[in-house]
C-alpha cells in the first residue's frame, strides 16, 4: 500500500472524530444553543457560524478523500460501496456551502418555532443532509453484502448493525431528542466510515 492511499485512509479515522469535538466544543460555548432542541445545522448560523460552516466542509472532504483510499485497497464492495461513502462526504459538503434557515429560537432573534418561509439554500442544505445519510446507510448495506460474501460475518455485522441504528434513529417520527438523533446517527456512521478506513489500512 502506498503512502498516498495509507494518508487518504487516515482521513477517514479523522473526520468523525473532528465533527463530534467542533460539535461539543460549541455546544459548551454558543449561547443559546441547546443541543436538545437545535440541531447542528443551526450553529452555522449567527456569530461563530464559520465554524461550523468549515467543520461541514473539512469532514465531508475528509469522506471523499477516505472513499477514493478505499477504492484503492482490496476491501471488498470497491466498485459501489467507496461511491456511496463519497455521497456521505458530498452531502457534508452540500450542507457547509449552503445553510438552513434560523429557527427554534436560535440564533439570538431567530422565530420561536420553524420558519414560516423556507429559503432555497435551506432547501439545498437539507438536500445535502439528506444525501449524506442515505449514502451512509446505503454504504453499511453494500459493505455488509460484500463482507458477508467474503464470509467475514463480523465485519458484515457491523456494517448492518451501523445501517440499522443510523437508520432507526432517523425514522422514528417523534421531534423529540430529534436534535441528539441526528447527531447520534452522523456519529454512527462516521464510526462505520473509520472502521472501513481501519481494515483497508491493514488490507493486502
Amino acid at each position: 500500500m502506498t503512502l498516498t492511499t495509507r494518508s487518504l485512509l487516515t482521513a477517514g479515522l479523522v473526520a468523525g472524530p473532528v465533527f463530534v469535538v467542533v460539535w461539543l466544543a460549541q455546544v459548551l460555548t454558543r449561547d443559546g444553543f441547546d443541543p436538545r432542541r437545535h440541531p447542528p445545522s443551526l450553529l452555522a448560523l449567527g456569530d461563530g457560524g464559520w465554524v461550523q460552516i468549515a467543520t461541514f466542509v473539512v469532514t465531508g472532504v475528509l469522506v471523499v478523500a477516505c472513499a477514493v483510499g478505499l477504492h484503492r485497497t482490496p476491501v471488498p464492495g470497491t466498485r459501489w460501496g467507496p461511491r456511496l461513502i463519497a455521497l456521505l462526504g458530498t452531502g457534508l459538503v452540500v450542507g457547509g456551502a449552503f445553510v438552513t434557515d434560523p429557527g427554534a429560537g436560535f440564533p439570538a432573534g431567530a422565530p420561536p418555532g420553524a420558519p414560516e418561509e423556507v429559503s432555497w439554500h435551506a432547501l439545498v442544505h437539507s438536500a445535502g443532509a439528506g444525501l449524506a445519510m442515505l449514502g451512509g446507510i446505503a454504504a453499511a448495506i453494500v459493505y455488509a453484502k460484500a463482507f458477508r460474501a467474503r464470509r467475514d460475518r463480523r465485519a458484515a455485522s457491523g456494517c448492518v448493525l451501523a445501517a440499522v441504528a443510523a437508520g432507526l434513529l432517523l425514522v422514528i417520527p417523534s421531534p423529540d431528542g430529534l436534535s441528539l438523533r441526528l447527531v447520534a446517527a452522523s456519529a454512527i456512521l462516521f464510526g462505520f466510515v473509520a472502521a472501513l478506513a481501519a481494515h483497508g489500512r491493514t488490507a493486502r
